[in-house]
C-alpha cells in the first residue's frame, strides 16, 4: 500500500511539474481544434499559449456613470447590485470556466461598475475566482477613493493584506459622463488628472502595505476622440499603466446611447494613431490572439520615452526565437511559485534545448532595442502591452450566431466573416446552464437584453424610472456600495 501511495504521489508530482499540466494541455488542444483553419498558424497563441480570456456576466450589471455608447442593455441599470447574487453567479461561472478552459486563465470581474459592490463582497468575488485558478482583473471606471481600495486589499480582522497583488482595468475617456469633479470631459487631456490619481491610489497601496498591482487603461474610440489617441499615450505612458487597450465603438447595447457613426475609421487608421502615440511601429503580427479582425496585440514596453518591441515580426531570428519558446514552454504559467517555476523551466528546456542557445543572441537584440546597457541602467525598461479589441455590431452578430446555433455557415460574406470571428473569439463568458463559453460579442449583442430583463425582476430597484435609466444614485443593498448626490462613495 505504501508503495502504491508513493507511486501515485510521484505521478502527481511528475504531472504538476510539466510545462503544461495534463488539464491545461487537454484544454489547449480542445481550444485549438475549435479555431477556424484560416487563423491557425505559428503566430497564433490561442490554443497554444492560452485558451483565451474570460469575463463575468450578469453579476452586477448596474453602473453609476452614463456612457455614450454603452454596451449594456437598457435594463442593466434597473438591476440592483447585490453581493449575495454576485457570489452565487461567480462561483457557478468560474467553476464551469475552469472545466472548459483549464487552469491559470485571465478572467475579468466585469459587469457594470465593480466598486458598487462593497469591498467585502468585491474581495469575496476575487477570492472565488482565485480558488478556481483564475487570474482576476477588476474592471472599473476608476471613480473611487483610497479608503475603498485599502479596505478591499486588507483583512478586516488582522489589518494585513489579504491579497499580495491586485489587477485593475480603469476605463477613462470622453464618452463617459458623471465622473466626480468632471461630469462631462470636453477632451481626453482633461481626464489626465483622474488617470494619474487612479494610478497613485495603487502606488500608495504598495508603499503602505506592500500590495503590488497591474493596471490597464481602457478607452472607447469614436470619431470624436480618435485624433486624441497619440497625445493620450504620450501623456499617460509614465503614469503606471501596464496596458493600453483601445476598443473602437460598436453598435451594441442600449441604442439610445448611440450618438455617432462609429464605423468611420478603419482598424488600420486607428492603429496608425496608436503607433503615432507610442512613437514606433507596433509588431502585432508576431503573436496573434484569436482572429486578427478582432484583436491586435503588441508586446513590448518603454525605456523612458523609447518604445521597444519584444519580437520584431520582420526579423527571422526573432520569429525563430518565438517558435522555439513555444516549442519549449507552450502554455506554461510563469506566475507559479518559484520552486515550481524553476522545475517547469528545466523540463521546458529539456524538451527544446535549442531555445536556451537562441535566447542569448535574442537577449542582446532586445537590449539593443531598449537603447543599450547604459540606457537600460538609467531608464529602467517597463513592459507595456498595447491592444485593440474590435467588437462587432449587434446587427451582424445576431444572424451570425443564430446560424452557428443551427449549424449553418452563411453564404453572405459579412455574416460569414462574423461567424469566423465568433469561432475564433479570444474572450468568452461562461454559461453553466449550457456548459459552454459564449463569445463576448454574443453576450452583449444577443443574450444581455433578456438576461438583464430577468435580473431586473429578480433584483428590482426602488427608484423612479428616470433615475434608473440615467444610472444615478444606485440603491445600496447588502454587500453593495453607492454614491450620494455629492459623489462620495459609501458602503453597506
Amino acid at each position: 500500500m505504501r508503495v502504491a501511495d508513493a507511486i501515485r504521489r510521484l505521478r502527481a508530482l511528475e504531472q504538476k511539474t510539466r510545462p503544461e499540466p495534463p488539464e491545461l494541455e487537454a484544454a489547449l488542444e480542445r481550444r485549438w481544434a475549435q479555431l477556424p483553419e484560416a487563423i491557425r498558424g505559428p503566430s497564433q497563441m490561442l490554443g497554444r499559449r492560452s485558451t483565451g480570456c474570460e469575463g463575468t456576466h450578469g453579476v452586477f450589471p448596474r453602473c453609476d456613470l452614463a456612457c455614450t455608447p454603452c454596451y449594456h442593455s437598457r435594463d442593466s441599470n434597473r438591476v440592483r447590485t447585490d453581493g449575495d447574487h454576485t457570489a452565487r453567479e461567480i462561483g457557478s461561472q468560474m467553476k464551469n470556466a475552469r472545466e472548459i478552459r483549464g487552469p491559470g486563465v485571465h478572467a475579468q470581474l466585469i459587469g457594470g461598475e465593480v466598486t458598487l459592490l462593497g469591498p467585502e463582497a468585491h474581495a469575496g468575488a476575487l477570492r472565488q475566482m482565485i480558488e478556481h485558478d483564475r487570474k482576476p482583473m477588476s474592471m472599473t471606471h476608476g471613480d473611487f477613493d483610497y479608503e475603498y481600495l485599502e479596505t478591499l486589499a486588507l483583512d478586516p480582522e488582522t489589518g494585513r493584506p489579504r491579497f499580495s497583488h491586485l489587477s485593475f482595468a480603469g476605463h477613462f475617456d470622453t464618452t463617459m459622463h458623471g465622473r466626480r469633479g468632471i461630469k462631462r470631459a470636453r477632451s481626453e487631456a482633461e481626464l489626465n488628472p483622474y488617470r494619474r490619481r487612479f494610478c497613485e491610489l495603487f502606488a500608495r497601496l504598495e508603499r503602505e502595505h506592500g500590495v503590488t498591482s497591474y493596471l490597464a487603461h481602457n478607452m472607447t474610440v469614436t470619431p470624436r476622440n480618435v485624433e486624441q489617441i497619440p497625445a493620450l499615450i504620450r501623456d499617460c505612458r509614465g503614469m503606471g499603466f501596464r496596458m493600453f487597450s483601445f476598443q473602437p465603438a460598436a453598435h451594441v447595447g442600449n441604442p439610445s446611447r448611440w450618438k455617432d457613426r462609429f464605423r468611420v475609421q478603419t482598424d488600420d487608421e486607428i492603429w496608425e494613431r496608436i503607433e503615432r502615440g507610442v512613437g514606433a511601429r507596433l509588431h502585432y503580427r508576431a503573436m496573434q490572439w484569436g482572429d486578427p479582425r478582432c484583436n491586435r496585440t503588441a508586446h513590448g514596453g518603454f525605456s523612458g520615452d523609447r518604445y521597444w518591441t519584444l519580437f520584431d515580426q520582420d526579423d527571422p531570428r526573432d520569429i525563430r526565437m518565438r517558435d522555439l519558446f513555444m516549442a519549449a514552454a507552450g502554455g506554461m504559467d510563469f506566475a507559479s511559485s518559484k520552486p515550481l517555476l524553476f522545475t517547469r523551466l528545466l523540463r521546458a528546456l529539456a524538451r527544446e534545448p535549442r531555445a536556451l542557445f537562441a535566447a542569448v543572441p535574442f537577449a542582446f537584440r532586445l537590449a539593443g532595442r531598449m537603447g543599450g546597457p547604459v540606457r537600460i541602467i538609467h531608464r529602467r525598461p517597463t513592459a507595456v502591452t498595447v491592444v485593440m479589441h474590435n467588437f462587432m455590431d449587434a446587427s451582424v452578430v445576431k444572424p451570425a450566431w443564430d446560424g452557428l446555433e443551427r449549424g449553418e455557415i452563411s453564404d453572405e460574406p459579412e455574416i460569414r466573416a462574423a461567424q469566423e470571428r465568433l469561432q475564433g473569439c479570444a474572450y468568452g463568458m461562461s454559461h453553466p446552464e449550457d456548459d459552454r463559453m459564449v463569445p463576448a460579442c454574443v453576450q452583449h449583442a444577443v443574450l444581455d437584453p433578456a438576461e438583464n430583463l430577468a435580473l431586473a425582476r429578480l433584483l428590482p430597484l426602488h427608484e423612479s424610472g428616470s433615475d434608473a435609466e440615467a444610472g444615478d444614485r444606485p440603491v445600496a443593498t447588502e454587500g453593495s456600495g453607492t454614491r450620494d448626490p455629492a459623489g462620495k462613495v459609501t458602503r453597506a
